[in-house]
């Protein structure tokens, strides 16, 4: 019997709940959010869908799941300029999950932004191995940056690094193609904004997002060990170490299997550093 857990069934958790449900990827499915009623709302429209999965609210439960998804905390809104400066709204939410969440041994999916430094406070709470967390951002950076890379007339695949926020790093080497440093930025400054266009529009993202959480759970329960750009705990890989970060990994059944380290160009090396040692900031939040 394979076990899924969300914490947090707002948006973007109570939709990724159900393309889990919807796609027979879980057995069951444990679902806990602080307000009752929405937790009670979603879990009614999800046994309304008369989908076979079972549906529990018992937090205590999820210790036992093979995943858990953190979802839980202050989303961002219009007037949240970065994800970032969500870290001390969300620091206290990290704190209360991993005191729910002692003795958890299956694979950690960290949603909730900041999410690179929460995926790294997770890590470090829990005292778990850093191959069983794993952040998510980089799927969904990367599908944003296939979609400008094609508007721009540029084929080839799309791979987004770095931090999931203002720092990430599209690689136009893996594209074949090999963009002006003005073209470049010009469509990191897109990427930038994707998100916060979908947020003004309808309050917050919620189809992109959750389909491609689906698809890192099915690719862990599956133990397909695809390459996927997930952020990582890092101890040295692309030089880097005390963070959290998009890199190339192959995951599976136990999460992360091996982070690949790929040559990057001068300006993506550039930028990867930039990502790292901002990040390595927010991350000491989690240090003291």
């Amino acid at each position: 019997m394979t076990s899924l857990a969300i914490l947090g069934v707002g948006k973007v958790g109570g939709e990724a709940a159900f393309l889990s449900a919807a796609l027979g990827l879980v057995d069951e499915i444990v679902v806990y959010d602080v307000y009752e009623p929405l937790l009670r709302a979603q879990v009614l429209d999800l046994q309304h869908t008369g989908l076979d999965v079972a549906i529990s609210t018992e937090m205590a439960a999820m210790r036992d799941a093979d995943i858990f998804v953190f979802a839980a905390g202050t989303p961002r809104t219009p007037a949240i300029k970065t994800r970032a400066d969500l870290l001390e709204a969300n620091v206290p939410v990290v704190e209360r999950c991993s005191r729910h969440l002692q003795g958890f041994s299956g694979v950690v999916i960290t949603v909730t932004n900041p999410m690179d430094a929460n995926n790294y406070g997770l890590w470090k709470m829990l005292g778990i191995d850093r191959r069983r967390c794993i952040g998510f951002g980089g799927q969904l950076d990367s599908a944003r940056f296939a979609r400008f890379l094609k508007e721009a007339g540029i084929s080839g695949p799309a791979w987004v690094l770095g931090e999931h926020g203002d720092h990430q790093v599209p690689l136009f080497s893996k594209t074949g193609a090999d963009p002006g440093v003005g073209e470049r930025e010009a469509i990191l400054s897109r990427m930038r904004g994707a998100s916060m266009e979908v947020i003004r529009g309808k309050g917050g993202t919620v189809f992109g997002p959750a389909y491609h959480i689906a698809m890192l759970i099915r690719t862990i329960l599956d133990d397909r060990r695809e390459a996927l750009p997930c952020s990582c705990v890092l101890d040295g890989e692309y030089g880097l170490s005390n963070c959290s970060l998009g890199v190339p990994a192959r995951i599976g059944r136990e999460g992360i299997l091996g982070i690949e380290e790929w040559d990057l160009d001068p300006w993506e090396g550039a930028k990867m550093a930039e990502a790292g040692a901002f990040v390595q900031t927010l991350c000491r939040r989690f240090d003291v």
